[in-house]
């Protein structure tokens, strides 16, 4: 989902004129953009810093690899630090799409890859830092996996990883459509522990970690339950199913959660929600400058 939180976010063409917007218009809550706000409180998204998320900064001087780039939150991001960028993603349109966009941003060297990551076409030690968000989940064998994106790091580069949080994934096993949990999609459910044993054991040290999300939560339970209600079936990979225009019950719950960050103790309440249901877990980790046993 963090993903979809900052879709038109990097946009930079200019809208078109459009008369003012209707009272019933102007009531309405996009997910997408309280999920973005939320997500800032948890430091993510710092063009002042230049960090992706607090602890993770990009700079002119990086190559960024991006796997499993989808919308290209990420690169987009990276593309705004004037950094180099590297991009795969299993699916042709996405590469597509967003190498239209960075060409049109950048004058840096850049490439785009249409590839399922087992292996990648690249040289060995090709980035400076390297994101994957919201993939390792969908990989039937994610220890191979991980070693190729250990591979193409730098001594020292460093790596922002995240999968879903077990609490917020077996809540979703009854009401979720059972296909939520097959191939495309979640094939994996990884716990707090065998997560970081995955980045530990390709050779990483873990750095910072941290879990948050409890609007995500709550809102797939909605977009759930409005699914249901519709009489759809989930077709396709979930980050694509989920998406604007959202249904009413998202709507409602993202105009309540607008409310609940407002309110004078809303940002500790967020905290404690974050804590007791996360939607994600993240990892920030390093690739050590001399491995073990060289």
């Amino acid at each position: 989902m963090i993903r979809a939180w900052v879709r038109r976010f990097f946009a930079e063409t200019k809208p078109e004129p459009r008369p003012a917007p209707s009272p019933v218009e102007q009531s309405r809550v996009s997910p997408r953009d309280v999920g973005l706000h939320d997500a800032m409180h948890d430091g993510w998204f710092s063009g002042d810093s230049g960090e992706l998320l607090k602890g993770f900064a990009i700079t002119a001087g990086d190559t960024l690899l991006d796997v499993g780039c989808g919308e290209g939150v990420a690169t987009l991001f990276a593309v705004r630090q004037g950094a180099s960028v590297i991009f795969t993603d299993s699916e042709h349109d996405k590469v597509r799409d967003l190498a239209r966009q960075v060409d049109a941003q950048s004058d840096k060297a850049n490439l785009g890859l249409v590839s399922n990551s087992l292996p990648l076409p690249l040289a060995d030690g090709c980035a400076s830092k390297v994101v994957c968000m919201e993939v390792l989940e969908h990989i039937d064998q994610p220890e191979p996996f991980m070693a190729e994106l250990v591979r193409m790091g730098r001594p020292g580069a460093l790596y922002l990883l995240s999968v879903p949080s077990p609490v917020g994934e077996h809540l979703q096993k009854g009401i979720a459509p059972a296909s939520y949990f097959q191939s495309p999609n979640h094939v994996q459910i990884f716990s707090p522990e065998r997560f970081a044993a995955l980045v530990e054991d390709a050779g990483l040290v873990i750095e910072h970690r941290q879990a948050t999300g409890f609007f995500w939560v709550m809102g797939m339970i909605f977009f759930w339950a409005s699914e249901r209600a519709a009489g759809r079936e989930l077709g396709g990979a979930v980050r694509d199913r989920i998406q604007a225009p959202y249904p009413p019950l998202m709507e409602s719950w993202a105009k309540t959660w607008q409310d609940l960050l407002a309110q004078p103790d809303g940002l500790a309440i967020k905290q404690m929600l974050d804590r007791f249901m996360p939607k994600s877990q993240v990892i920030i980790a390093r690739k050590p400058h001399v491995q073990e046993g060289a």
